[in-house]
């Protein structure tokens, strides 16, 4: 399951993979801002108070709206 969390003004941060290492990647509006390989570092360019990460629930058919 992919990480990914959300922020206020289009941020969000995913994890990704970068030479073979793990790193943050910050994206604004879908660009990259950067790589980052510590919270910290993340940190420099959003504020993690204004994070949430996105939970995928699982998909389960069952009752259907009756219209």
């Amino acid at each position: 399951m992919d990480r990914r969390w959300v922020g206020i003004d289009g941020y969000e941060v995913v994890l990704a993979e970068r030479d073979g290492r793990q790193v943050l990647r910050v994206r604004r509006d879908g660009v990259p801002v950067a790589d980052c390989v510590s919270v910290a570092e993340v940190a420099r360019h959003v504020d993690l108070a204004d994070l949430c990460e996105v939970v995928e629930l699982p998909f389960q058919r069952g009752y259907e709206a009756v219209g």
